[in-house]
């Protein structure tokens, strides 16, 4: 066994794509579409190859649905749960049930098969307002520690040409990029409250923050072949994922991603997301 499979950095597979899902694991393969040059190839998914399955959702409700069908089937869980924020995430359930699915995650597959994750960190304006998603961060940090999760992984959002298209259509809202003065203090007060629950920080794709020094904070890679091994006994090779932004700090173990934005694109909405598509209001 040596295939990690992500799914899926690109969208949301666990939220609004299962049954396609389990539907291509029973067959045992996943057809992925080259988006340059249109040519299809076949992933092997069988018990055989793969060491384990990466999951990435803000809202694993509909995954804990089907859990059953997962069983023999190695997986860790990249959960992303940021503070609640109806404007910036309009589509993910309420903060209170994406709680409990992590708890209930923590109850099957163990406390070191799921990864917290609050990204991105962001600055906005609302009607001349200035305001961050950073309100709960604390509260998570205890419901996390609770857990006996030992990480949470950062990022600050990003500037992409979409983000400024959809941010434009927006009356009274812009979001707003920090520099790296306030983006020091903010990971330093974040790394402080982390340490003081005995939880580690680290970065997704931060090489300029996570070079300034911070107590408690350090580059992360959200597929660690280590930690996959320790939690499930078998044996990867460690090698660095090159279809990463290894320039932006990205460490990440190599896996084959699975997802795809067009054949299978997330529903959440999220304003800062740079595979979203235009929204035409705040709903």
């Amino acid at each position: 066994m040596n295939t990690v499979i992500s799914a899926s950095r690109r969208t949301d597979i666990p939220a609004f794509c299962m049954d396609w899902f389990l539907a291509r694991l029973k067959l045992g393969s996943f057809l992925l579409t080259n988006p340059f040059n249109g040519q299809v190839r076949t992933v092997k998914a069988d018990r055989d190859r793969v060491c384990a399955i990466v999951f990435w959702s803000k809202n694993f409700g509909p995954l804990l649905e089907r859990a059953g069908e997962l069983t023999g089937w190695p997986s860790v869980f990249n959960f992303t749960l940021n503070s609640e924020d109806r404007l910036l995430e309009p589509r993910v359930p309420p903060l209170k049930e994406r709680l409990a699915q992590m708890r209930t995650l923590v109850e099957l597959y163990g406390a070191r098969a799921v990864r917290w994750r609050f990204d991105p960190v962001v600055f906005y304006q609302v009607d001349g307002r200035v305001k961050d998603n950073l309100g709960a961060f604390e509260f998570l940090l205890d419901f996390a520690a609770g857990l006996k999760i030992k990480s949470c992984t950062i990022s600050f959002m990003d500037p992409y040409r979409k983000i400024a298209a959809r941010e434009k259509l927006l009356a009274g809202f812009r979001f707003i990029y920090p520099e790296p003065g306030l983006m020091f203090e903010k990971a330093s007060w974040m790394a402080r409250r982390a340490a003081e629950r005995g939880i580690k920080l680290f970065t997704c794709c931060e090489a300029g923050l996570s070079s300034m020094g911070i107590e408690n904070l350090r580059p992360g890679r959200c597929i660690d072949h280590r930690l996959i091994s320790q939690v499930y006994g078998c044996r990867l090779s460690g090698k660095p994922d090159t279809g990463q932004r290894r320039s932006s700090g990205c460490l990440c173990h190599q896996s084959v991603d699975i997802g795809s934005y067009r054949e299978q694109p997330c529903r959440c909405g999220c304003l800062y997301c740079y595979a979203n598509p235009i929204v035409k209001g705040r709903d």
